[in-house]
């Protein structure tokens, strides 16, 4: 049996976080997620420490960059490292960190406001 990557194509906003996942589009998701203008899916990292520059690699190559992405740090805030700051930086997107949960609810105001907007956002309990 093969499996497929999980994905939802298209954008969502966030309905639920929490207990190690997220819902959104009538559907749940164990684990972080990676929220971009065209598809909604999971997303390596479970911590901080976990998160590499490669991770954002789907950020970049989407044919819907966004213009912004939140990173959800998950339940506490973190710093984001200056490389990053510089990658991001020559892609042309912004870069804002905050906790998981704020950054779902700054996803979704953005959304609904049709931003070009996207979040990576580690999964809490």
């Amino acid at each position: 049996m093969q499996m497929s990557e999980a994905r939802f194509p298209g954008t969502a906003p966030i309905d639920a976080y929490g207990n190690g996942g997220f819902r959104f589009a009538d559907m749940s998701h164990k684990g972080s997620v990676l929220c971009l203008p065209d598809a909604i899916t999971a997303w390596r990292p479970a911590t901080m420490d976990d998160v590499t520059e490669a991770d954002f690699a789907a950020v970049f190559r989407s044919d819907a960059k966004p213009e912004l992405l939140l990173l959800g740090t998950g339940e506490t805030a973190a710093p984001i490292p200056e490389a990053w700051r510089l990658m991001f930086r020559a892609e042309t997107v912004r870069l804002d960190a905050m906790t998981t949960g704020a950054a779902a609810r700054t996803y979704n105001l953005l959304l609904a406001e049709g931003r070009s907007v996207g979040a990576a956002l580690l999964a809490v309990d």
